[in-house]
């Protein structure tokens, strides 16, 4: 089955709107995990925009489900601008004391608002593995978010990952317009053949909702999906629990 994994950067971006811990992130992913939840994903950023360093450690103190922690493995320790908010210890730092299941390795910068594109591994390959090698050693699942591009998967099994996560705009577009969904679609499956191919889990994530869902779902030997934006927003109407819920119906389960 295909696991669900909910990301808690929009409850963390709520909270640090005032100086307060409510919404309290460890809390709502309790209140996740009871409603059925596989896992928990967070992706901090160097501003600390929403989810800080420090919810990091509390959520690996008290998860029992897979904890997944996103992010640009290149950028480094920052100092906080913000009262009462601690110092970013840089993101393979932060990962290598928490050690969490997964690792997911994605290219982003620190301006931009939210992830926008796979790794690009003819450029970034040999700094990448390095890496992957070290995760690896500490016990630590790695996936590397990657575009649907069938040559791209190929360099990225040569890095030594175990999975990718596909990032899904595009799908989630085609599928939002009605333009051209099924070819679309077919980039992901073709991907997922390759990866497969290639001996790669296949995760994926990005503006995925209850309305493309369940098409995604049927992406040849998908593990997880992780979404965060949507699933936060349909809580909004529905309750967290029965969003949780939903997400896992959508999913055939």
């Amino acid at each position: 089955m295909i696991a669900l994994s909910v990301n808690l950067n929009k409850i963390a971006l709520i909270r640090n709107s005032r100086d307060t811990t409510n919404p309290s992130v460890p809390a709502h992913a309790q209140l996740c995990i009871d409603a059925g939840a596989d896992g928990i994903t967070v992706h901090p950023r160097p501003d600390q925009r929403h989810i800080r360093a420090s919810d990091c450690f509390d959520l690996a103190a008290m998860l029992k489900v897979e904890f997944n922690i996103e992010g640009n493995p290149f950028t480094s320790a920052r100092k906080s601008e913000r009262p009462g908010v601690g110092d970013y210890p840089g993101f393979m730092n932060l990962v290598r004391e928490i050690r969490p299941a997964q690792c997911t390795l994605v290219p982003d910068t620190d301006g931009q608002l939210t992830s926008d594109h796979g790794f690009d591994l003819r450029r970034d390959g040999d700094r990448v593995a390095p890496l992957v090698e070290e995760l690896r050693s500490l016990g630590i699942r790695t996936s590397l978010f990657m575009d649907p591009d069938p040559q791209q998967i190929r360099l990225a099994a040569q890095t030594g990952t175990d999975r990718i996560e596909l990032y899904t705009e595009s799908y989630a577009q085609a599928y939002r317009t009605g333009q051209k969904v099924d070819a679309v679609f077919q980039q992901f499956v073709n991907a997922a053949e390759v990866a497969a191919e290639v001996g790669l889990g296949v995760n994926a994530g990005h503006d995925l909702d209850l309305d493309n869902l369940p098409r995604f779902a049927s992406l040849p030997g998908l593990l997880e999906v992780s979404i965060g934006h949507a699933l936060t927003v349909d809580a909004i109407r529905m309750g967290l629990a029965n969003a949780v819920n939903a997400y896992q119906a959508a999913l055939g389960k």
